[in-house]
């Protein structure tokens, strides 16, 4: 069974859009997963902005792979560097403590995570 960064069962992040590296609604992981895809968040025009500025366009629809896009207020499974990355230039969308890999505790610490929690 998975762990999220509180030590519980992860929860399920989003089934629409459908997320995750295995695109099971969950933010799962294993090593061939080279983005590590574990952190839920909650995604923000301004984090989509960053990330389009990095070259990850989440926005833009793409029908070949059956993704409509990302719109502020959808709940996605980030790439935990990307999202490290945004927290550090002050546009780190929320974290869904409950739905974010125990793996994430890797390269964020929970105080971290903790200060961007999504409070619905």
């Amino acid at each position: 069974m998975a762990r999220n960064v509180l030590g519980t069962e992860l929860v399920a992040c989003s089934f629409d859009p459908l997320t995750g590296y295995f695109r099971d609604g969950c933010c799962n992981t294993r090593a061939d997963d080279l983005g590590t895809h574990v952190v839920c968040a909650r995604v923000t025009a301004e984090f989509l902005a960053f990330s389009t500025a990095r070259g990850n366009d989440l926005s833009t629809p793409r029908p070949e792979h059956r993704f409509r896009g990302l719109r502020p207020g959808d709940r996605w499974c980030l790439c935990v560097l990307r999202w490290k990355e945004a927290h550090a230039a002050g546009v780190a969308p929320p974290v869904v403590l409950e739905a974010t890999h125990q793996a994430a505790l890797e390269h964020v610490p929970l105080d971290v995570l903790r200060t961007c929690e999504f409070m619905p």
